[in-house]
């Protein structure tokens, strides 16, 4: 009995010893392993360039914000790995423009980044700016909206890229998300628009 259980305990001390690196391997390998980059929603991008832009002037007001398409990073259902928002001071007359990006890459700081101030003078034709808190429905929750409404649309054209854009237009009330399909607002045959504070179908344009 006494051998047979030196024997039990030797063994299981040799297979202890034995794996025991091997999981430590395979921890150490995981750790070390970077995490895989992946598209954000407008409102965490928004607030983390909000934060910064309010340097600039505590009033500061939103003109637009818009998503960013990269290679290496995909977009998808609303998301996006950059944004690009223009905030203006109506006090200090100055207007400047922030990025957020999830990568550092294609032109692009990772985090946030501030360009160059510039002058403002005020509104100008159909956009004006708006504060922040009427920003209520996230990008995802908007190109869910927009997509509902765009069946027939999707089924015939599965492969344009598609874009959102926050702005205040004079035809509504809200600032509205306008999700478009195509390479740009210039070229877009197809766009949806949704408000931005209530998360509303709005309108469509083609």
């Amino acid at each position: 009995m006494k051998r047979a259980a030196i024997f039990f305990l030797s063994a299981v001390f040799l297979v202890t010893s034995c794996s025991t690196p091997s999981t430590k391997t395979a921890e150490t390998k995981k750790a070390k392993e970077p995490e895989k980059p992946e598209p954000v929603g407008a409102m965490k991008a928004f607030y983390r360039m909000y934060q910064s832009a309010r340097t600039l002037s505590p009033d500061v007001e939103v003109m637009k914000l818009e998503s960013i398409s990269m290679n290496a990073v995909a977009a998808k259902d609303g998301l996006y790995p950059a944004w690009r928002t223009y905030f203006v001071s109506g006090s200090r007359r100055a207007g400047k423009a922030f990025t957020y990006s999830v990568i550092e890459g294609e032109g692009l700081y990772k985090e946030v980044f501030g360009g160059h101030e510039e002058s403002y003078a005020g509104p100008r034709g159909q956009t004006a700016p708006f504060p922040h808190q009427a920003l209520k429905i996230d990008s995802d929750a908007a190109y869910k909206t927009a997509a509902a409404k765009s069946e027939a649309f999707l089924k015939k054209n599965p492969d344009l890229p598609v874009f959102m854009v926050l702005e205040k237009v004079k035809e509504f009330g809200n600032p509205v998300w306008r999700v478009y399909w195509g390479a740009s607002i210039a070229t877009s045959s197809y766009s949806i628009y949704v408000d931005a504070s209530t998360g509303d179908y709005l309108k469509t344009m083609h």
